[in-house]
């Protein structure tokens, strides 16, 4: 019995631990896997980013159509998208939605805010985010967008 359990025990110690080719290959696989999970991920994070941007957009464009309706202008540049959210000075209160046009305003993907001209260059009114760098101009991610893009 003494020669069944020294060699159980050698046995034992043997099976212990994983072997240098055992722990490359898994490292191997998880960066395939990282590298996979990249390369499909990160462009659709890119293109949600924008679609974002489009539906902010879309938003605020018919939350000024609301306005306009009722005020029968949109508001100035001075009083720029805040206007949507409180009532700018000069507005008759009665005609004013009560609660505001939309409950706050959003800020670009980016952290930005939109940008408001009235009266617009690209439109009647422009509603505009830079992009990813924040600054007109621009390509991919730091391309402008606007209402007029829509």
């Amino acid at each position: 019995m003494t020669k069944l359990e020294d060699f159980l025990k050698k046995k034992a110690k043997k099976e212990e631990g994983f072997t240098l080719v055992e722990v490359m290959v898994t490292l191997v696989i998880i960066g395939l896997l990282t590298t996979f999970v990249v390369i499909n991920v990160l462009p659709a994070q890119d293109r949600a980013l924008t679609s974002k941007a489009k539906g902010d957009i879309r938003i605020l464009e018919n939350a000024l159509e609301l306005y306009r309706l009722d005020v029968f202008d949109y508001p100035e540049q001075e009083a720029g998208l805040e206007a949507l959210v409180f009532a700018p000075s000069g507005v008759d209160a009665a005609r004013y939605q009560s609660g505001g046009y939309i409950k706050s305003l959003p800020t670009d993907p980016w952290g930005n805010p939109y940008i408001y001209n009235y009266p617009g260059e690209l439109g009647v009114y422009d509603i505009i985010s830079y992009g990813s760098d924040g600054e007109p101009g621009g390509e991919g991610q730091a391309a402008d967008i606007s209402n007029a893009d829509q």
